[in-house]
């Protein structure tokens, strides 16, 4: 397709753990990336049976179907160059003017890596990155603006095999033209002016069934401001659908250290200020065991802010499992909402 204004092609190399889910939090102690408040789009696919294609998505070229993978529901793309999915939205064009872009991906030797393509009103390409590596020239990303060169080396230098075959988050805020990309702790990449504005989005890349591409945690949000943060919170109330957590568990994914980062600095610079720390779940599954795990959830934000080096004595917590939901339980983007912690002033 014909690019209008611009196209960015982006090879992004990022530093992980050398396994999925325990991740030392300490690595992510200067990530700044605050997502967006009210969620426009959400899957994990957990509600899609193995071998289908996905309920909530779009099957725009090639082919790809929901899977196991590494232990997970996971959405591959098995076929095409490119295989193009997209979420399935009431609008054409349902990207916000500020909005946050969340999802995990894996890269093995073998496979491509998973792109992603951004599109304005008319349809025309105006954005697009790759969110894994692919060569060996010891850059922490390859990235073409207008022909400008945007590469930059990784610190880690040509060290890859580490990067390969396993999870990797990737995290993207646009605000104003402004991007900036995020993979796993670090910030990938910051683009002042990109050009034509973003309406959609879809994930593609050259899939096979020997070699798929997999995608999960895919997350869209409207917002996503550390200052926006910042006045919420001091006037006494703020909603956080980025503090995440694996499904169904307490267990604090690494990625929501970027809003626990922020609140820890708004609570130091105003020590008066006490909060009570709410969890709450949608109304899948047993209303009790929602209380229980919404009370773990809050108990583990507040143990991650004393690490951060706020008091005890400031912070209380309460689990309301799903009875007091913000959106409606019956759909899908409902019970992404309902699924928050939320700070409330004492």
């Amino acid at each position: 397709m014909r690019l209008l204004f611009f196209c960015l092609l982006i090879l992004v190399y990022a530093s992980a753990s050398a396994q999925d889910t325990i991740v030392n939090l300490k690595a992510y102690q200067n990530y700044d990336f605050v997502a967006g408040n009210t969620i426009i789009f959400e899957d994990n696919f957990t509600s899609d049976p193995n071998g289908e294609f996905p309920t909530h998505w779009n099957l725009e070229n090639g082919q790809a179907v929901i899977n196991k993978w590494q232990g997970a529901p996971t959405l591959l793309i098995t076929d095409g160059n490119y295989g193009r999915v997209g979420p399935l939205m009431k609008e054409k064009n349902y990207l916000p003017e500020q909005f946050t872009l969340e999802y995990d991906t894996y890269l093995t030797p073998e496979s491509y890596t998973l792109k992603v393509f951004f599109f304005s009103a008319d349809g025309a390409d105006c954005l697009g990155f790759n969110s894994n590596a692919e060569s060996v020239d010891g850059n922490f990303l390859d990235a073409e603006q207008n022909g400008k060169d945007l590469s930059s080396k990784h610190p880690e230098g040509k060290n890859y095999d580490k990067y390969f075959n396993t999870w990797h988050h990737v995290a993207m805020i646009y605000k104003n033209k402004l991007v900036k990309i995020y993979v796993d702790e670090r910030r990938a990449l910051v683009i002042p002016n990109c050009g034509s504005v973003p309406t959609r989005v879809q994930f593609g890349g050259i899939g096979s069934s020997e070699n798929p591409i997999p995608i999960r945690n895919v997350r869209i949000a409207s917002g996503g401001d550390a200052n926006d943060l910042n006045k919420m919170f001091t006037d006494g109330k703020y909603i956080s659908h980025g503090i995440r957590f694996d499904v169904n568990k307490a267990t604090l994914r690494p990625e929501a250290m970027g809003e626990l980062n922020a609140i820890a600095k708004i609570l130091t610079a105003n020590p008066i200020l006490n909060f009570e720390i709410g969890g709450h779940t949608d109304s899948d599954g047993d209303a009790a065991a929602n209380l229980i795990l919404s009370q773990k959830r809050a108990d583990a934000v507040k143990n991650q802010l004393m690490v951060l080096g706020i008091s005890e004595k400031r912070l209380t917590t309460k689990g309301y499992g799903a009875t007091k939901p913000v959106s409606d339980n019956a759909t899908f983007e409902g019970k992404a909402n309902n699924r928050r912690v939320e700070f409330t002033k004492l």
